[in-house]
């Protein structure tokens, strides 16, 4: 697989993703602007363990797989990024369309980021597991959670929006390779 079409599945799965959340902006507006930091962090977490014992326990009681999960931590992730850029509020304070141009700004940020990583890594994560990426977006999503009960005082870490952007590209990857 050449890094070219790493790029165009990368986007694929992007637009997927984006189609689930312009639908659901139509359903629900932009509702996640009232979420704070620490409950976006949760989100994240319940969806991510999800996955985590839907590996483990090789079956799911509500009928949804794991592939609909890492979508959601994707969605989730871009979220995330709109957060910490604009802050919450108490009421929704964007239009569906300002939301969707938000979205697309930082999935490309995502995408842009997942094509240098993949230059440096030289498609590495092909070869591996797709519970690795599971535990890879756990211990981002511990790393996030550390970072918000300190305010953000890190010393040598990156901060928390360079964990999302992770979550966000190990998601894709899960997708990839459970649609190969």
């Amino acid at each position: 697989m050449t890094k070219q079409n790493t790029e165009q599945q990368f986007r694929d799965v992007i637009r997927e993703c984006r189609t689930l959340f312009e639908n659901k902006l139509h359903d629900y507006s932009a509702s996640w602007r009232i979420l704070r930091p620490s409950s976006l962090t949760d989100q994240l977490f319940i969806k991510a363990k999800r996955i985590r014992s839907l590996e483990i326990k090789k079956e799911s009681l509500v009928g949804e797989g794991i592939r609909p999960e890492f979508i959601g931590l994707i969605n989730y992730g871009i979220i995330g990024l709109i957060q910490l850029d604009k802050g919450y509020v108490d009421e929704v304070d964007v239009s569906n369309a300002e939301a969707l141009e938000l979205y697309d700004k930082f999935s490309q940020v995502a995408l842009e980021l997942m094509i240098k990583k993949n230059h440096d890594y030289d498609e590495a994560w092909r070869s591996m597991r797709v519970s690795s990426y599971t535990d890879f977006i756990l211990t981002k999503i511990q790393r996030i959670k550390e970072i918000e009960d300190i305010n953000g005082a890190t010393l040598v870490s990156e901060g928390i929006d360079a964990n999302y952007m992770d979550i966000i590209n190990y998601a894709v990857f899960g997708v990839i390779k459970l649609s190969e």
